[in-house]
C-alpha cells in the first residue's frame, strides 16, 4: 500500500489529499508536495482544497464536546485550554466582520491560520454549520490558489487561459 501512495501519479494525489488534511499542515504542505512529485497543479490544487475542506464539517460539529472531555484530564485539558485561547484571540478579528473574517483568516496560508483554525474560532463562536462552510471553502479556495502560484510561479496562469 505505501509503495502504491509513492509509485503511482493516484497515490501521490491521494497522499497530497491526506497531507492537506493534516492539521498545521493542510494545503500549505499538500500543495508543495504535490508539486514536487511533478503532478498537474491544477489536480494537486483540487485535491488539496478537498482534503483540506474534509475535517471542518466534523471539527464545527463536535470539537466543542471534544474539548469539553479533554478537559476532564489534567494533560489533555492544558492542551483544550491553549486552543480555546488561541482561538478566542483569532476571533477577536473575525467578530468584527463576521463571514469576511472568518474567510480572511483561513485564506491567509501563514502557520496558525487556516481552515482548521477557521473552523475552530467558528465554532466557539457558535457559527451553525450553514453559515460557516461558505466562507471557510472561499479562504481555502483563495489560499490553496495563492500557495499554488507560489509554488509554480507565473507557469500555472497559462492553465487558466
Amino acid at each position: 500500500m505505501l509503495q502504491w501512495l509513492t509509485t503511482t501519479q493516484a497515490g501521490r494525489l491521494l497522499l497530497t489529499l491526506l497531507i492537506s488534511a493534516v492539521p498545521v499542515i493542510e494545503l500549505r504542505g499538500g500543495i508543495p508536495y504535490g508539486i514536487a512529485k511533478d503532478l498537474d497543479p491544477w489536480l494537486v490544487f483540487a485535491a488539496s482544497v478537498i482534503g483540506n475542506m474534509l475535517p471542518v464539517p466534523f471539527i464545527l460539529l463536535f470539537i466543542r464536546k471534544i474539548l469539553h472531555w479533554m478537559k476532564c484530564y489534567p494533560r489533555l485539558g492544558k492542551i483544550a485550554c491553549k486552543l480555546e485561547a488561541r482561538a478566542a484571540k483569532k476571533s477577536a478579528g473575525v467578530r468584527k466582520s463576521e463571514l469576511v473574517g472568518l474567510c480572511i483568516l483561513v485564506a491567509i496560508p501563514l502557520p496558525g491560520t487556516g481552515a482548521w483554525t477557521g473552523a475552530l474560532v467558528a465554532a466557539l463562536m457558535d457559527m451553525r454549520l450553514k453559515r460557516a462552510i461558505p466562507p471557510i471553502f472561499v479562504g481555502v479556495l483563495i489560499a490553496g490558489l495563492l500557495v499554488t502560484l507560489a509554488c509554480t510561479g507565473v507557469q500555472a496562469l497559462r492553465f487558466l487561459v
